[in-house]
C-alpha cells in the first residue's frame, strides 16, 4: 500500500498535517504564532525571520535563491508515534485526487488550489498589489485573490501599526499614483498619502481581491488565498525600512520592464477608489444558521471569509463537555486556535509553543467524503471551547455569495 493510501485509511478520511515554517527576509517577526522564542531565526539571519504558518498549501514559496526544499508545502504525517513518515500534501493529492479534494475541485483544478497561512509581522507591511489571472497569465502565475482574519488568541498585542491601509483615496488621479511610482527609487514614494488606513479589530475580516492595493497592519492574519505568490511592491519605504525596487517590477513581464504605464494597468481603479470600502470588502462573522439552534446543539459555527468565490473559511466553536458531527459539503484543511478533544480518530489539541521541526495535533486536512459524512468532534474541556479555522476551495455548495 502507498503512504498516501496508508494516511487516508489511518485518518479515515482526516489527513494530519506537520507544521510549515516559512521566513521572509524583508520582515520582522511579531512573534504570535507559537514558535519557540529560540527558532524565529533558526534558518539563519540572511533567511530572515520566522513570520509565517502556512496551512493545508500545495504552494511552493517564492523565496528567491535561497529557498529551501519544499518550503511552504504542507507535508503529511503517517504512522505511529516515534514512527512518523512524512509525505507531501501535494503528492497525496496528486496520487488519490477526487478522494482527498473531491471531483468537483480535482476535475475542474488538477489540483488543490488555495491554502491558507499565519503572518505575523511586528511593523505594517508595504503597500502593494496581487495580479488578476489576467495579468499573472503574463508571467506564468495565476492571480491572487485574499481575504484576511484576525483571530483574538494569536492578537494578545496589536504590534507596532494596527492599520491597513486599503485602496485609493476617492479624488485621486491616476497621474499622482503614477508620479509616486515613478519616485519608487528616491527614498520615500508616499504612495499611502493617497490611501485610506482602517484600525484592525480582532474577530472580524476583510476581503482583498486582485487589483487592490493594501497595506497590512500588524495583527497576526489567519489569510486564506487563491494558490499563488505573484505579488508587486507600490510602496519604496514602509516603517523606515527601503523596499528593494526588484519588488516594483516583481510581477511584470520582460517585454515591459521600466513601463511604469504597465504598473498601473494592474491597479483596478474602480475598484481601489469605491468610497464603500467599509461596507464592501469588510467582513463581520456571519452564523452559519440561527445562534440559538446552534447553542443548543453544542457548537457554532461562522463563516469569516465568504465574500471571494475562490476559497472561503469559517470559524468553528464547540461548546465545553460537547459532542457534535459537523457536516461540510467540500473538502477543507483546519487549524486549532484553542481548546483540545477529539476529532474523529485523532487527537486534537492547542499547543502553547513548538519547536522547528516539532510535530502537533493541530492541523488537519478533511476530504470531502469525510466531510460529506460528518466529522465528529468532542471537547475534552468542561470549561475550555474549542476553536479552529476552517479553509475551504472555491465555489463552497454550502456558502452563498
Amino acid at each position: 500500500m502507498s503512504l498516501a493510501k496508508k494516511a487516508l485509511e489511518e485518518g479515515q478520511g482526516i489527513l494530519r498535517l506537520a507544521p510549515t515554517w516559512v521566513p521572509r527576509s524583508f520582515c520582522v517577526p511579531g512573534r504570535r504564532i507559537k514558535l519557540h522564542p529560540d527558532d524565529y531565526y533558526v534558518l539563519g539571519g540572511e533567511r530572515g525571520g520566522i513570520d509565517e504558518r502556512w496551512f493545508s498549501s500545495t504552494t511552493p514559496a517564492q523565496n528567491g535563491p535561497l529557498t529551501g526544499k519544499n518550503e511552504g508545502l504542507s507535508q503529511v504525517v503517517v504512522g505511529a508515534d516515534g514512527k512518523e513518515e512524512q509525505i507531501l500534501l501535494r503528492d497525496v493529492i496528486d496520487e488519490l485526487q477526487g478522494d482527498i479534494i473531491g471531483g468537483r475541485i480535482w476535475d475542474e483544478h488538477k489540483s488543490w488550489p488555495m491554502y491558507s497561512k499565519f503572518f505575523d509581522n511586528m511593523g505594517p507591511l508595504p503597500h502593494h498589489i496581487h495580479h488578476n489571472d489576467e495579468h499573472a497569465a503574463l508571467i506564468g502565475q495565476k492571480g491572487k485573490p485574499e481575504a484576511y482574519y484576525f483571530p483574538p488568541q494569536v492578537n494578545n498585542h496589536g504590534g507596532d501599526f494596527p492599520y491597513t491601509f486599503f485602496g485609493i483615496a476617492p479624488g485621486t488621479t491616476k497621474e499622482q499614483i503614477k508620479t509616486c511610482l515613478m519616485n519608487f527609487s528616491k527614498g520615500d514614494n508616499k504612495i499611502t498619502n493617497y490611501s485610506q488606513a482602517f484600525r484592525l479589530q480582532p474577530g472580524t475580516g476583510w476581503d482583498v481581491p486582485p487589483g487592490m492595493l493594501h497595506a497590512p497592519g500588524s495583527l497576526c492574519t489567519y489569510e486564506p488565498q487563491k494558490a499563488s505568490d505573484v505579488f508587486a511592491m507600490y510602496q519604496s519605504l514602509v516603517n523606515e525600512a527601503i523596499i528593494p525596487e526588484e519588488l516594483l517590477w516583481n510581477g511584470t513581464p520582460k517585454d515591459r520592464m521600466g513601463d511604469f504605464d504597465q504598473l498601473m494597468e494592474v491597479i483596478d481603479w474602480e475598484l481601489n477608489v469605491n468610497p464603500n470600502l467599509l461596507e464592501t470588502r469588510f467582513m463581520e462573522p456571519l452564523p452559519v444558521s440561527p445562534l440559538e439552534e446552534m447553542e443548543a446543539a453544542g457548537y457554532i459555527d461562522k463563516w469569516i471569509c465568504y465574500r471571494s468565490a475562490d476559497f472561503s473559511a469559517k470559524e468553528l466553536t464547540v461548546l465545553p463537555g460537547q459532542t457534535v458531527t459537523i457536516k461540510d459539503s467540500a473538502a477543507y484543511g483546519m487549524i486549532m486556535m484553542q481548546g483540545h478533544g477529539t476529532m474523529g480518530v485523532w487527537d486534537i489539541e492547542t499547543p502553547s509553543l513548538i519547536r522547528y521541526g516539532q510535530l502537533t495535533h493541530d492541523e488537519y486536512f478533511v476530504t470531502e467524503k469525510a466531510a460529506m459524512e460528518g466529522v465528529k468532534i468532542t471537547n475534552l474541556s468542561k470549561t475550555d471551547p474549542i476553536v479552529m479555522l476552517k479553509h475551504f476551495g472555491p465555489n463552497n455548495p454550502d456558502l452563498k455569495l
